[in-house]
């Protein structure tokens, strides 16, 4: 099903659904955090889905980060919550979401890194190197609030 992502964009069809996400800043030893290069889009983005019912929050971040990744995760850490009501995705079936995303921190404990049919490429980068990669806007903000380490976590 194709998407298509929109930022404070005027032309944004109106949201019909309003749906819980999570987003997942895995990292390495090296502190290089791992990405994924979209299908549909070519960005790159942090692992993440949709939560489906029956499962929590951070459920949904270790079995996204799996199905997407490979690689089973422990969450270790809250990077923030983002809710922006100006990102909107609207989806080749009509469903225009805003979406409502919970980002943690965690780290691999396991497994193989596998591309999934959502993505094209895995790679661990440096964070010195997300600025040179092309991202959508709200992916872009949650890996900077990771990289400033802050003391609390963000809530927007």
């Amino acid at each position: 099903m194709a998407r298509t992502d929109y930022f404070d964009d005027p032309a944004a069809p109106t949201p019909n659904s309003l749906v819980v996400a999570t987003s997942t800043v895995v990292t390495d030893a090296a502190g290089r955090v791992l990405l994924l290069r979209r299908t549909d889009s070519g960005n790159w983005a942090l692992p993440g889905g949709t939560m489906e019912l029956g499962e929590s929050l951070t459920q949904c971040a270790v079995r996204e980060a799996r199905e997407e990744t490979g690689l089973e995760v422990e969450i270790t850490g809250l990077v923030g919550t983002y809710s922006d009501p100006r990102h909107v995705i609207a989806y080749s079936d009509g469903e225009v979401r805003q979406q409502f995303n919970i980002c943690y921190t965690a780290k691999a404990v396991g497994g193989e890194m596998t591309p999934s049919d959502e993505s094209t490429a895995l790679e661990f980068v440096a964070p010195s190197a997300f600025d040179d990669l092309p991202m959508h806007p709200t992916q872009r903000l949650r890996l900077k609030h990771y990289a400033e380490r802050r003391d609390h976590p963000y809530l927007g």
